[in-house]
């Protein structure tokens, strides 16, 4: 087992450098339209290859959340993956075989999430996309390395998600999120008094603030609140809210997932208290929260690294609208360029379908660390030997309902 450190350098890189990155633009696409969580949950998201494929079908499987409270990421990275299997089939496949994508839901549980894993064994898979949660993640990336099955999970962002040498990701690391955060607010002085409100039974949100404090001190922020939550407590936060908005704050840091943070922005308007509000990209999504009033979110920003109002997005987001009916989120495009980063990956490597997913493994992990794509999260992205991605991030702001590169 390889042994994970901080990536303080790329994280360096990532403040320096928050500026827009190119992407890729997926051809025209097309599918059955329909909602995507009842689509995902129903159907398993799964992509059916084209009969008669002369280098028969590589088995990519995904599992993510399709019900359940996270049902908006999960679904996402099964619709993510679908399209981006849809268009390599479309152009001819991977070293002439068909990409077919299989779906599996494990409700954001590891317990679950391993249940998943057996049963898209049981189906055939070779490589696997996901999962998507970092809990899940960590479960599964443990079968996953006694099995020697080639991981690359879109969007877990724990640092121990990428722990084995099997294993790589797309996203950033929770640490390199938080550091970025900090730089970014302390370089453009938006605050100088922050508050933070986080969940403290989640790996990732744990972990961003840890390296969010850390970085705070360097850049004169002064944290005049610190306070946590847990899933056994996230539905009333005027603990927090009181504290951060009696301390003064000026900015309230939330490292945390778009439900509980409509909530808080619910309860702090009821408060009377508009402070600035920061998140990173487990944001991604609060636009879609069912009976959310969206002018709450109005000025919340958010570290991303993909925005539907880039042009390099466009024809990525006009598939996925006429296909889903509803725009996507990072964590479609993080699925998309994963499914990607395994064509190019099993290019570089010559993998061929009659391969076992052991044997694909090996040939996979070494091509990692010497392909480069242009993808939706990211121009130039490249892998180190930790499983870790090389990209510049982006900052997004919500004006009039949408978000808005700054």
């Amino acid at each position: 087992m390889k042994k994970k450190l901080v990536s303080f350098g790329m994280a360096a890189m990532m403040a320096a450098s928050l500026a827009a990155c190119g992407g890729s633009k997926p051809a025209e696409t097309t599918a059955a339209a329909g909602d995507a969580e009842t689509t995902a949950a129903a159907e398993g998201a799964e992509t059916e290859a084209a009969a008669g494929a002369e280098g028969g079908t590589l088995k990519v499987g995904v599992i993510g959340p399709l019900t359940g409270a996270g049902a908006a990421y999960g679904n996402a990275v099964a619709n993510g993956a679908e399209l981006a299997a849809k268009e390599i089939n479309e152009a001819g496949g991977i070293n002439g075989m068909n990409v077919e994508v299989k779906a599996e839901d494990d409700e954001n549980d590891p317990e679950k999430s391993i249940n998943a894993y057996n049963t898209l064994k049981d189906w055939g898979m070779q490589v696997l996309d996901g999962p998507t949660t970092s809990k899940p993640c960590i479960a599964v990336g443990a079968e996953a390395e006694s099995d020697n099955m080639f991981l690359i999970t879109p969007s877990g962002s724990a640092v121990e998600c990428v722990a084995t040498d099997n294993a790589f990701r797309v996203c950033f690391a929770d640490p390199d999120q938080g550091t970025a955060s900090a730089k970014y607010i302390g370089e453009n002085k938006m605050a100088t008094k922050i508050a933070i409100i986080y969940d403290s039974s989640t790996e990732y949100s744990s972990g961003i603030r840890e390296a969010f404090v850390a970085e705070a001190a360097n850049q004169g922020l002064e944290i005049v609140a610190d306070e946590a939550f847990t899933a056994d407590s996230n539905t009333d936060f005027s603990v927090q809210l009181d504290k951060a908005k009696d301390a003064g704050a000026e900015l309230v840091f939330l490292p945390i997932y778009y439900q509980e943070a409509s909530i808080i922005l619910k309860q702090a308007h009821d408060k009377e208290f508009a402070p600035i509000f920061f998140g990173c990209d487990g944001m991604d999504g609060i636009l879609s929260v069912e009976n959310f009033d969206t002018s709450l979110a109005e000025g919340l920003m958010l570290l991303t690294p993909f925005s539907t109002t880039e042009e390099s997005s466009k024809a990525f987001t006009e598939a996925y609208v006429a296909a889903y009916g509803i725009e996507p989120n990072q964590f479609a495009a993080d699925s998309y360029d994963a499914v990607y980063a395994i064509k190019a990956a099993a290019e570089k490597a010559g993998v061929t379908a009659d391969m076992s997913a052991s044997d694909i493994c090996d040939a996979l992990k070494p091509a990692m660390t010497e392909i480069s794509i242009d993808g939706l999260t990211g121009s130039d992205m490249v892998w180190n030997a930790n499983g870790e991605p090389n990209k510049a991030p982006k900052a997004v702001k919500i004006v009039n309902g949408e978000y808005e590169m700054q």
